[in-house]
């Protein structure tokens, strides 16, 4: 079985999330959208492959917002369109935080600004905690969306809509994926100034990533094997065109 990866920006990784793909059978193509050297020009133009070639499609974060048309306008609409088609077509697709965002504009939603912006590990009220544990889950983000038409959210706290499902597709807002290797390069390069912009210490963060590593893969992996079950259940449930 083959997996798109679609990694927008060279901090971010598949983290535990791949690790448990892997572990499910799936070989990995990772789809590195903006170059590090335009990460901070990220308007450069990226070819995606059709998602018909894959059996599952997940989308990553990025420290971009969805709607910024004139800062990623030359690779978000395409990316859009497959994560439409991927839809449309019944192929599983993943979105998490960014990906997450993108999924639900591609399936007819918004993205919006938070009330607030969140950093840090917070727990999640879920109606199905099969699909989506409670956490404790780790935040890194400004903006939200608005539910797509025919989407059932699944999980939510105070400041937004935390997880939906549609079909064969699923957005989270929380990052499961997250690895204390990739908070690392996240904090280096921007995430340290975000966190004392919000009054937070970023050694603090780290050191409690480090600490949440055994369990933050186990509800990861969790996560992952829900994912699967349920687009597997959706699409079964789905009519044949």
């Amino acid at each position: 079985m083959k997996a798109l990866i679609i990694t927008h920006d060279h901090l971010s990784a598949p983290g535990f999330v791949g690790e448990r793909l892997v572990e499910r059978g799936y070989d990995l193509t990772e789809l590195l959208v903006v170059p590090e050297e335009h990460f901070h020009a990220p308007g450069v133009p990226r070819a995606f492959p059709p998602p018909g070639a894959y059996d599952l499609i997940v989308a990553l974060g990025a420290p971009w917002s969805v709607d910024d048309m004139e800062l990623i306008a030359p690779w978000i609409t395409a990316e859009l369109e497959l994560l439409h088609t991927a839809h449309t077509a019944g192929v599983p697709t993943l979105g998490i935080c960014f990906g997450g965002q993108a999924l639900a504009t591609a399936l007819g939603g918004r993205v919006e600004r938070s009330p607030r912006f969140e950093l840090g590990w917070t727990r999640v009220h879920s109606d199905d905690t099969a699909v989506v544990p409670k956490g404790p889950w780790f935040q890194f983000h400004g903006d939200r969306w608005q539910l797509p038409p025919g989407a059932r959210e699944i999980a939510r706290n105070a400041v937004c809509s935390q997880a939906f499902v549609h079909g064969t597709s699923m957005g989270v807002q929380f990052h499961p994926e997250l690895t204390p290797a990739i908070l690392e390069r996240w904090l280096a390069h921007g995430g340290e100034a975000k966190a004392a912009e919000l009054g937070l210490d970023p050694a603090v963060l780290l050191a409690r990533t480090r600490a949440e590593a055994g369990q933050a893969r186990s509800r990861a992996h969790a996560l992952v094997d829900g994912f699967l079950l349920l687009s597997s259940h959706n699409a079964a449930r789905q009519p044949l065109t």
